[in-house]
């Protein structure tokens, strides 16, 4: 039993593509003030093909192929102006460089853009969340703690969800035999067809061998790890849902990965780290007209295995910021007016490319603390030492899904919600996510979504 069906990602793509379709006819049909001939229409489907795919990959840059959350959704309508913005910028480009076709901007793409603009609202906003089954699967939450209320609150607010809780047991504070009275008691309602639970909490795993007896008798049931459902809706790891066990299960190392991982950092820094030198005689310039200081820093972070490495960057703060914030927990040092420009454009982080070639970074990976905030982390946040699985990294899954990074200071609670996408990366790294993430961060520079 499947409680977040993946059918929807495909129903979005089939959807995106059935729209760009019939926006050409329309738009077509508008520019001629007439229905256009088959002849015409498809003439014109060829070349647009070749767009409606890269027009594709721009929506996965932006992140429209998600779940449709409720953050999602928020979201929704600024991410299609500037995804269509883009789209016929690409499509502008095509035009004028492929000129074979025939078919110039001015002719018909600032129509396209209105007819196609509307549509995607259309189909998006009110036409796809119509669409999800009719019936909702019933079922139960057994677990305590914030991320399992958290989730509970998540699934009551969304109407779209393909599953209800209809029951929640509250495990706090609540003894072992009237969590398996009162899971028993509504496990025998028929309607209920699936039970969540968290099987690191001490009541839960006590009524698990009775939640099996009523539940095995049932034609239709599934027994649910709170924590995948958690990790599906927010792409993150839930800490107070999770235990050591989950660690040692969920976070091995990959040999193949690894293999591969290494040769493409290296050909990606090469590549990336020459093309980035025009800028240096730029930077540095800036840097030394606002106030004669250094251009370079060197900072010892905390690296894989917890081997100390020395990083290079940019400076971009009135001195070289080594961690050491003391009980107030907050740095003395002031970004400058060049270095908060810097660090908008990232230009700041091009030196740790040298960095990445030499092995000390990988691209993809865990943000590098400095040694004093790490000791600290790890002595106030559980698993935060799991981080060191693997190599920190110039970008990564937390960087870019976590926006509330505590810079120049000391947060332990923003810490640990980043610990839960770092956990969340850790599980589930591979080759594609790789990409992806390096896709989304590239989105992020060209919108200059600064820090």
């Amino acid at each position: 039993m499947t409680l977040i069906p993946k059918r929807e990602y495909l129903l979005l793509l089939l959807g995106d593509l059935v729209v760009f379709t019939l926006s050409l006819w329309a738009t077509l049909a508008l520019r001629n003030a007439e229905p256009p001939s088959w002849p015409l229409f498809t003439e014109l489907l060829f070349p647009f093909s070749f767009l409606f795919i890269a027009w594709i990959g721009v929506f996965f840059l932006a992140g429209m192929y998600g779940r449709y959350t409720r953050i999602f959704r928020r979201q929704l309508s600024v991410t299609i102006v500037y995804t269509q913005a883009v789209n016929m910028v690409i499509a502008a480009l095509f035009f004028f460089l492929v000129p074979t076709f025939g078919i110039t901007p001015k002719t018909i793409l600032v129509l396209y853009l209105a007819v196609s603009s509307s549509l995607i609202f259309l189909w998006r906003r009110s036409l796809f969340p119509r669409l999800r089954a009719t019936g909702r699967a019933r079922g139960m939450l057994i677990a305590s703690g914030p991320d399992a209320r958290l989730l509970a609150d998540e699934i009551a607010r969304d109407h779209r969800s393909t599953f209800i809780f209809e029951y929640v047991i509250d495990t706090t504070n609540m003894p072992s035999h009237e969590v398996i009275e009162q899971a028993s008691k509504i496990a025998d309602d028929d309607d209920v067809t699936f039970i969540v639970v968290d099987p690191s909490d001490t009541a839960v795993a006590t009524a698990l061998p009775i939640l099996y007896d009523v539940a095995f008798q049932k034609e239709r049931f599934a027994l649910v790890d709170a924590a995948d459902i958690y990790q599906e809706l927010f792409s993150r790891v839930p800490l107070t849902l999770i235990n050591y066990e989950w660690i040692l299960s969920n976070l091995s190392a990959s040999r193949f990965y690894d293999a591969l991982k290494r040769p493409i950092d290296v050909v990606a820094s090469m590549i990336v780290g020459v093309v980035s030198l025009v800028f240096y005689p730029f930077v540095m310039l800036a840097i030394k007209l606002e106030d004669g200081g250094d251009i370079f820093i060197k900072q010892e972070r905390v690296g894989r295995f917890q081997k100390p490495i020395q990083i290079y960057k940019f400076r971009s703060m009135t001195g070289n910021d080594q961690g050491n914030y003391g009980a107030g927990g907050k740095s003395e040092l002031k970004v400058t007016r060049v270095g908060r420009w810097l660090r908008v454009l990232r230009l700041d982080e091009l030196p740790q490319l040298w960095n990445v070639f030499r092995g000390d970074l990988s691209i993809v990976g865990p943000r590098p603390e400095l040694p004093a905030l790490a000791q600290r982390y790890s002595e106030s946040i559980t698993y935060y030492n799991a981080r060191y699985l693997v190599s920190p990294g110039l970008t990564g899954w937390a960087q870019m899904k976590h926006d509330r990074h505590p810079h120049h200071g000391a947060d332990v609670e923003e810490t640990r919600a980043k610990l839960s996408y770092d956990l969340y990366y850790l599980k589930n790294r591979s080759l594609l996510l790789d990409i992806f993430i390096m896709l989304q961060t590239l989105r992020i520079l060209l919108t200059a979504k600064g820090t």
